[in-house]
């Protein structure tokens, strides 16, 4: 009976074994041998190019951010400008006991908050309705002056600005303060007005200003605009200021710590640098000679890469990268990453084989331990 036990034992081993030997074990996906390998599927068309510093040099697209002409080529607007929505406070003095607006024994009238309306204009009384729109402080005064002093002798207007709906700038997005501004003489000036807003809360490496003006969009980068006093344009009234991070990203796949959509952290970050955003090859598993980066290629670069002239439409790419090779990591830290891109870390073969070993050692213990319970 003991001997029938430990014998069914031992069968029950070699068929567990047997089993797990037939089995396909799970896996990140395609090794790097079957990248490199020719497609079974001809209408799959993938071509597969290892990468070198000339290839990470064609492969290189800029894509420069910058305001439009009609942005960068705007002088800068005088803050003293009245523009509709704006509120001005008018004061008239009258050489009288008694004036026209003044009332008995005032020399002065004050006329608070008097608001330009969309049309350009302001109702001053005894004056009239009075075009504003586009005049400053002083220019509207002499127009007020010759208004009045056919009614009121020598008449004396003082006119100052207070910025209103009609000089303002909205300034949102990843700012300190986020808020509606109004241009003022230090605050003309993109830059100076994100100063005003408390400055951007996003790194400068990856940070982007956004303004929208009369259907009109322009973008640079955050540095750019610190760094380049071209793109620190001359801001008007209504202008929409947004700051915010990169949107780029690339999915992360394969033996890394990080199987996930990645956000760009630079503003051209490399396949090193997306490897270690990723969080690195998987040290027990990952194939340091079979890394991918997958794109699909427009056919001009596809056909500068391949050598050829004939493809034409986009094309399905695999960029292999092996970091085993001097020339490899050179590639590598040349070699550009866009966004959308899918890097791949393939799995190294003794992966699959250590599992395999595993899963077998544990079923020929479980094999001894039925052969132990049999004794």
């Amino acid at each position: 009976m003991r001997l029938r036990a430990k014998a069914a034992a031992r069968l029950l081993g070699v068929i567990l074994i047997g089993a797990l030997a037939g089995c396909t074990m799970p896996r990140s996906g395609p090794t790097a041998s079957d990248l490199r390998s020719p497609s079974v599927d001809p209408s799959f068309n993938m071509h597969t190019v290892e990468v070198t510093p000339v290839i990470a040099t064609i492969t290189r697209v800029d894509t420069p951010l910058g305001f439009p002409g009609s942005m960068t080529g705007a002088g800068v607007v005088s803050p003293d400008t009245i523009a509709p929505g704006d509120r001005l406070a008018v004061t008239v003095w009258e050489n009288v006991s008694t004036g026209l607006l003044a009332g008995v024994g005032q020399k002065n009238t004050p006329l608070a908050d008097l608001q330009v309306d969309q049309s350009g204009h302001i109702y001053v009384p005894y004056a009239g309705r009075i075009d504003a729109s586009g005049l400053t402080p002083d220019q509207l005064r002499a127009k007020l002056v010759e208004s009045l002093q056919g009614q009121t002798p020598d008449p004396q207007v003082e006119v100052r600005r207070v910025a209103g709906d009609g000089s303002t700038v909205a300034v949102m997005g990843e700012v300190e303060t986020p808020g509606v501004y109004p241009i003022e003489a230090p605050t003309r000036r993109l830059s100076a007005m994100l100063a005003r807003a408390g400055g951007a809360r996003v790194p400068i490496e990856v940070g982007q200003v956004k303004l929208e003006r009369a259907g009109t969009t322009g973008r640079v980068w955050l540095r750019d605009l610190y760094d380049n006093p071209r793109e620190d344009i001359a801001l008007r009234p209504n202008d929409r200021v947004i700051v915010e991070t990169d949107r780029r990203a690339f999915t992360a796949l394969g033996a890394t710590s990080r199987q996930s959509r990645v956000n760009f952290t630079e503003r051209d970050m490399t396949a090193l640098e997306a490897i270690a955003a990723a969080g690195g090859l998987d040290g027990r598993a990952a194939d340091p000679t079979g890394v991918f980066v997958f794109r699909e290629e427009n056919s001009d670069i596809a056909n500068r890469v391949l050598g050829r002239g004939d493809l034409a439409g986009p094309q399905r790419m695999a960029y292999l990268i092996d970091l085993t090779e001097p020339e490899g990591l050179f590639a590598a830290r040349d070699f550009i990453i866009r966004d959308g891109d899918t890097v791949y870390m393939t799995e190294a073969p003794f992966a699959s084989w250590s599992r395999v070993l595993a899963v077998a050692i544990t079923a020929v213990n479980l094999s001894a331990s039925v052969d132990r319970l049999a004794d």
